[in-house]
């Protein structure tokens, strides 16, 4: 008597079909609650409608939640950089085009908490397939903006308003495109490695320096 075939691993029922719907399930239930989130922020903030900038981050943010399904879908523990490269591309790309078109029409504080959400949706998201191939000290920027947000429920002087800052948007875009390089091999790996390290570095810097603000002003009231 002959034996049943056994499928191969990628074959029907394998490890690559699972990772295929498990892909699919998080890239769609996170799209679900970036909508969700989304249209909670714009009721709490009186607005009847999204800005203009807020449709850019809209898509960024989709973007971002399709290459988070892209990474979990990733199998064997290879980078699945084919896929995830261009969402991170197109995703870094209209994070200036929504600031352009933030500072051409109307802006909301809530517009701009939406826009450093999804900074750090990205972030994260490539964040863990560079940990693969450079260490787990990359993940360190990508869980930043989540240990802060965390750090506020123990200490709530954390959780006060912070004033625009320009910085902020230049530590996270130089951290993007240092991550993205790393899904490829254009550059050496030395140069990807010191990338990282100069992205991970203005990341610290740019959260050391909103944690000194805050604490200076922790004893204040809200309305001083």
């Amino acid at each position: 008597m002959t034996k049943p075939a056994i499928p191969p691993p990628d074959g029907p029922g394998g490890p690559a079909r699972t990772g295929g719907r498990l892909g699919w399930l998080v890239g769609g239930v996170g799209g679900l609650a970036v909508a969700a989130a989304v249209a909670r922020g714009l009721r709490r903030s009186g607005a009847t409608k999204p800005a203009p900038a807020d449709l850019v981050t809209l898509t960024r943010a989709m973007l971002g939640c399709a290459a988070a399904g892209v990474v979990v879908d990733s199998r064997c523990g290879e980078p699945p950089a084919r896929r995830l490269f261009p969402l991170a591309v197109i995703a870094l790309t209209l994070d200036a085009v929504d600031g352009w078109v933030a500072r051409r029409t109307r802006t909301t504080p809530f517009g701009a908490r939406f826009d450093g959400e999804t900074d750090a949706l990205l972030i994260l998201t490539l964040s863990v397939p560079a940990a693969r191939a450079y260490g787990p000290w990359v993940l360190v920027a990508g869980v930043a903006r989540y240990a802060f947000g965390a750090a506020g429920w123990a200490w709530p002087w954390l959780r006060r308003p912070l004033p625009p800052r320009y910085w902020r948007k230049v530590a996270t875009a130089t951290e993007g495109a240092a991550l993205a390089a790393a899904l490829t091999s254009v550059l050496p790996r030395w140069a990807t490695g010191a990338g990282l390290v100069a992205g991970s570095a203005l990341i610290a810097e740019s959260f050391g320096r909103d944690v000194w603000w805050l604490w200076r002003r922790r004893t204040e009231s809200p309305a001083e």
